[in-house]
């Protein structure tokens, strides 16, 4: 039987958005067949609030799509304050970092469920957020946080909700025209993210037939917006998956080495 999941180690953040998500006439906290929803508000349609690790969603997401449509909240915080505390509990200071989020910020967790924007009556939506994350100097955190301890997040406000349903919804970030070429640091320049994040914007993009490959500029391939009449991509359903054959570790090596090679030349 899967692990239910509950409360205890929730966010304020995570909660917040979770209430606001299933409304007042909605319920939280849900059990259903063995899983546990962040919400079901009142016409019924789930609602998972998911900060990372898509990939542990899947057999929650089949079971919720089996029964209804799901729509999975992900936040993003634009601007972030943080807030660091003695053991005691007393403020020492706030600051604001200088990290900001971003929509394309999605595609580090669709790298490793590149398939979630085709499963149907599953919708992402992206929580564009500000927040405030309380840290205690308590010596239990972690090295690159100087000891520092995460105590909680807060949400400060919503400034935009962006719904994906459907694929065809990704075309928002690809900020080019049909006719243009461009490469990975051209998306990366235009759109103002890093290199690594616009690799694996398209490499997502591609496997949703978004984008494809046209040819390379010395070591770096190009890309280009595939029209829509010549999408291929069809919605992925449980029975499509249950049906793949299994691949062997030769194939799942070569698939690997595949996707390393994406990630190094793009």
């Amino acid at each position: 039987m899967p692990r239910l999941i509950g409360t205890r180690n929730e966010t304020s953040l995570h909660r917040d958005l979770k209430f606001t998500y299933a409304g007042e006439e909605g319920r939280t906290e849900a059990e259903v067949d063995g899983f546990v929803a962040d919400g079901i508000s009142a016409n019924g349609e789930f609602i998972e609030v998911q900060t990372a690790n898509f990939a542990a969603l899947r057999k929650k997401i089949t079971k919720f799509t089996e029964q209804g449509k799901l729509r999975i909240i992900y936040p993003v915080i634009i601007t972030k304050y943080i807030e660091v505390f003695d053991a005691d509990g007393e403020r020492l200071y706030r600051r604001k970092s200088p990290r900001r989020g971003s929509p394309w910020d999605i595609f580090n967790e669709f790298i490793y469920a590149p398939d979630l924007p085709l499963i149907p009556r599953c919708t992402i939506e992206l929580a564009l957020v500000d927040a405030c994350e309380q840290r205690v100097r308590d010596g239990k955190g972690s090295w690159w946080r100087k000891g520092l301890s995460i105590r909680d997040r807060q949400l400060i406000t919503v400034h935009e909700r962006i719904c994906l349903k459907k694929p065809s919804d990704y075309r928002r970030f690809i900020p080019f025209e049909y006719d243009q070429e461009f490469t990975t640091a051209n998306l990366a320049e235009k759109a103002g993210i890093s290199h690594v994040l616009a690799r694996r914007t398209l490499y997502v993009l591609t496997k949703l037939d978004m984008v494809q490959r046209t040819g390379k500029q010395r070591n770096a391939f190009v890309y280009q917006l595939i029209m829509p009449e010549k999408t291929s991509k069809k919605p992925l359903n449980s029975s499509m998956k249950k049906n793949q054959p299994r691949k062997t570790r030769r194939e799942e090596r070569e698939n690997d080495k595949n996707n390393e090679n994406v990630g190094e030349i793009g």
